[in-house]
Order: C-alpha cells, then sequence, then structure tokens
C-alpha cells in the first residue's frame, strides 16, 4: 500500500465505505434545522387557503374605479374593514369599499385592492379629510377618493398561489435550511423525516501537543488539531465528540480509540502519527482494531493520510469508518476538507457531498511538489462592498494568503485568513501569475 492514490481513488474508496442510512428520526419541524431529510415533506395546507389583501387599502369592484385619474378621482363609500385573521361578513357592492389590511381575506364581489397610496380619505360629502396616502390608521373614514384606475386583481394574492395542498414541497436528501424550516411550517407539517447527525469522535496524538491554556514546558504546543477538527465536524453536519489527546505510543492510541468505539460513533478521526517515523503508531492502531483501506494520496498538503475500517463492536453495528489526518494543522485541515468532509455530509444522508468550484486567476507566481495535486490557501480581491472581484469571463482574482511563506503546511495564521483552496493539477509543477485555476470556496466565518 505505498502507491499514491489519487484524489478521485481515495475519495470514491471512502464513500464506498459508507453503508446506507437507515436509521431515522421524527423531530418536530421547528427543531429540524440542519437535518437532513429522509423523507419528502408534503404540504398539509393550500397557501394561500384564500385570496387575499398585499397590500394596506380598500378592497374594491376594479369597474367602479376605470374612469379614475389623479384630477379626476372617483369617490367610494366605505362601508366597514375587515382585519388579518378575521373573515369578512361584508359584500362589496357597486360604488362601495371596504378597508382591508395585508393579509387580511378578500371580502366577497371585490375583484382588487387600491392600496391606501392612492386614495385620499374624505368625509359624506367627498371633502378630504386628510392627506393623499396617508397611513391606513384610525377608524375607516366614511367615503375614499381613488385617484388610479385600479386594474382587476391588482394587489390580490390569489388563493393557491404560493402551495397546493398534497404537493412535494421539500425533496428528501435535502438539508434543512431556515427558509426549508418555514416553508415545512407554513406547509401545515409539525414534524419531519430526517436522518440524524453523524457522531464524529475526533482524537489528536503527539507526545508535544497540550490542551490550550495548560502549561506548554520547555518542549509542548498546544493542541490545534483536535479543537479545528471539532469545529469541522459540526460545520459538515456531524455531532462531535471529544477524546482527548493520546501520547505516542500504540497502547495510549488503543486504549483512546477503544474508549472511542465504545460510544459507537459513525467515524473517528485522529490527527498526527500517520506517516512513516518511529513514533507514527496510528497506521498500527488502526490494523489492530480492523483494516486498512489506503494510504498516502498525491496530494499537497496532506500525502500521509489513512483511511480504514474498525471491526464492528456489536452485531447489529455497521464499521465504524477510521480517518487518519496529518499532524501539521494545515495538512490536517486540507485532508479533512478532501475526503472526510464528503464523508460526514454522506453519512449525514446528503446527496450533495462535493463543494462547488468555482474559477479563478492567480495573482501569484506558484510552485508546488511533482507528481502531486496542491490546495493553496487563498484570499479573493473583494471591491468596496466586500464582493469578489471578478475579470471579464467571471474568474475570481486571489492571491495567496500569507503570500507564498503562507503555504507551509504549519501556517495557520494564513489558512485562518483564506477565502478558498485553490487547485494546482498535478500536471504543474509551476504556474505563473494570470494562470486560471479551480477554486473551492470555503466556509464563511
Amino acid at each position: 500500500m505505498s502507491e499514491l492514490h489519487s484524489v478521485e481513488e481515495a475519495r470514491d474508496a471512502v464513500l464506498a465505505a459508507i453503508p446506507a442510512r437507515t436509521t431515522v428520526q421524527r423531530r418536530a419541524t421547528s427543531e429540524a434545522f440542519g437535518l437532513v431529510l429522509a423523507e419528502p415533506v408534503v404540504s398539509l395546507t393550500t397557501l394561500p387557503p384564500w385570496d387575499n389583501s398585499a397590500m394596506d387599502g380598500y378592497a374594491i369592484r376594479h369597474a367602479d374605479v376605470v374612469a379614475a385619474t389623479e384630477d379626476a378621482p372617483v369617490s367610494l363609500a366605505v362601508i366597514g374593514e375587515v382585519r388579518a385573521g378575521i373573515a369578512p361578513d361584508m359584500v362589496v357592492a357597486p360604488g362601495t369599499a371596504i378597508r382591508i389590511a395585508t393579509g387580511a381575506p378578500v371580502p366577497p364581489r371585490a375583484d382588487a385592492v387600491a392600496q391606501v397610496e392612492l386614495t385620499t380619505p374624505a368625509d359624506a360629502n367627498d371633502v378630504a379629510t386628510g392627506s393623499r396616502g396617508r397611513d391606513a390608521t384610525g377608524a375607516p373614514p366614511a367615503r375614499i377618493l381613488v385617484h388610479d384606475a385600479i386594474g382587476h386583481g391588482a394587489a390580490i394574492r390569489r388563493r393557491g398561489s404560493d402551495l397546493v395542498e398534497g404537493v412535494t414541497v421539500l425533496e428528501s436528501g435535502m438539508a434543512m435550511t431556515a427558509a426549508g424550516v418555514a416553508l415545512a411550517s407554513g406547509a401545515g407539517v409539525a414534524h419531519v423525516s430526517v436522518y440524524p447527525r453523524p457522531r464524529i469522535a475526533v482524537l489528536a496524538t503527539g507526545d508535544e501537543i497540550r490542551t490550550a491554556g495548560e502549561a506548554l514546558g520547555p518542549a509542548g504546543i498546544p493542541d490545534a488539531n483536535g479543537p479545528g477538527l471539532a469545529a469541522l465536524v459540526d460545520a459538515a453536519g456531524g455531532e462531535s465528540i471529544r477524546l482527548g489527546i493520546a501520547r505516542d505510543r500504540l497502547d495510549d492510541v488503543l486504549a483512546l480509540l477503544t474508549s472511542g468505539l465504545a460510544q459507537r460513533p459513525d467515524a473517528i478521526i485522529v490527527s498526527g502519527g500517520v506517516s512513516v517515523g518511529p513514533y507514527d503508531v496510528v497506521r498500527t492502531a488502526f490494523e489492530q482494531l480492523g483494516r486498512i483501506e489506503l494510504w498516502k494520496v498525491a496530494v499537497q498538503p496532506g500525502k500521509p493520510f489513512v483511511f480504514g475500517t474498525a471491526n464492528p463492536i456489536a452485531p447489529d453495528a455497521p464499521p465504524t469508518l477510521l480517518f487518519g489526518l496529518p499532524g501539521n494543522p494545515v495538512s490536517s485541515f486540507v485532508t479533512f476538507e478532501l475526503f472526510v468532509r464528503p464523508a460526514i455530509r454522506r453519512l449525514a444522508g446528503r446527496r450533495d457531498v462535493l463543494r462547488p468550484t468555482d474559477h479563478a486567476v492567480l495573482g501569484d507566481d506558484v510552485s508546488k511538489s511533482a507528481g502531486r495535486r496542491a490546495f493553496l490557501r487563498v484570499t479573493a480581491e473583494r471591491d468596496a462592498a466586500g464582493a469578489p472581484v471578478r475579470d471579464e469571463r467571471g474568474r475570481v482574482r486571489v492571491r495567496l494568503s500569507g503570500g507564498a511563506a503562507g503555504q507551509g503546511s504549519h501556517v495557520m495564521s494564513a489558512l485562518a485568513t483564506a477565502d478558498a483552496l485553490a487547485v494546482i493539477p498535478e500536471a504543474h509543477d509551476t504556474l505563473a501569475a494570470g494562470a486560471e485555476v479551480e477554486l473551492w470556496w470555503l466556509d464563511p466565518a
């Protein structure tokens, strides 16, 4: 297993090892944000359930105002009003109007709404009692003067113009966004079927690693990978489980992995200890707990990547996915992006597991190792409004985050300021400024 696998080979092997999702939960729609639908959502109601007003104004018959102009308004008698949430109990007869609030049901015989801005309130003698287009507050006026020929159906939202009962409004495999929660709730759906968040355990390794805030001593460094990977898990739609920090000893790694497996996670991510040094014991631990599917991928940064599966801890349990990521924080981040994030999204039930790609133009000369695909951390040039600047062909202009020195696999400061990853193919060891590259946008802060 010493050959270097391509990104696609490694990712396909990871995704192929993921079992079909069978566990489904019923959750209140209001609590389903971020979860993936296991079944389609079908509307239980028609929206609007009746014709309603799109404006504050007056329900009228459009035939009454066909001759209305600014200088020669038409006078209509106001016979009442209808509020949102109240069924109208009056009919709009010829020559009359009913004051109506936005969202209120349109009264019978009305076929248009004259928005308040097109009217002037008046008394019984057609003398104006307020200014043109005043707020429709207070008691309804005796009459209104309509200053425009309001068309048939004006400012009326028709029944069923948004949703129709029995129609699918959200497909399975979609993540519930805030808009999706609102749509399903508006469709009268109180509960939805969703897949549970995949549970992903995270273990950092290294004799030098210390918990943030702990005394470092003469040779310690704070743990960045543990907290960072847990945050990436949560951002990808999973539920992170922190297993702590293991020393560079096989017995310690095995003990913490065994403890993690007892919690029956869907996957375990281990950072560090996956290369070929004398203290890199993670591969051996994986082999003792299950099997290795692949090792080493032709990427930069992040070549030492291990993927395997642990033996099921119970007859009914699926195998737990095992990911071994490099110890350098940037390498760990990139390999997570390439292989772990798609796996978590597939485990969550999503159909869209890969990031959408864009096109960019390099603002710097770049170089990389021969035969490997590089994923460079870049920042996008932005205009005064903060939007990415694109050239005449729609390509984003990007610069190396932190400059050339910021591309080191240990430089977290450049990673934290990066907007995206620029992809440099295996066939190019160097690219000059001005070259076009594929771009993967990262999650915004």
